[in-house]
């Protein structure tokens, strides 16, 4: 089936910093073509099914969800926090495993802020 961008709820942007990087562009781009294609369903899921909760995406805190992918031939969970904002899931950050998870989420927040001062 083919989805046409009217039939989708949210619409996936990356965030870009000040400085113009694309910090999830750059992580999708870090993994294998096969991962990339698992994360890359897992987002459209959401775009086309929000709103959506467990075990494709969580509201965390602060206004940042995480949307969950098994990568590695389902050996690692990736992880890619996001925000929602009028219509758009911004992508903040994008991470693999779970160590230092704590840490990832208060960058995700962070830059959630930071979009939302600059918006």
């Amino acid at each position: 089936m083919v989805h046409s961008a009217q039939s989708r709820r949210i619409v996936a942007r990356f965030y870009t910093t000040r400085s113009g990087v694309q910090p999830v562009k750059e992580w999708l781009m870090s993994l294998n073509k096969t991962d990339r294609q698992v994360v890359a369903v897992d987002i459209a899921k959401v775009e086309f099914g929000w709103p959506m909760g467990m075990p494709t995406c969580r509201l965390l805190r602060d206004g940042v969800l995480e949307v969950q992918s098994s990568i590695r031939n389902g050996r690692v969970e990736a992880r890619i926090y996001s925000g929602i904002d009028d219509g758009v899931m911004l992508l903040l950050h994008g991470a693999e495993g779970k160590g230092g998870q704590q840490a990832t989420i208060k960058l995700a927040i962070k830059r959630w802020k930071d979009y939302q001062i600059r918006k």
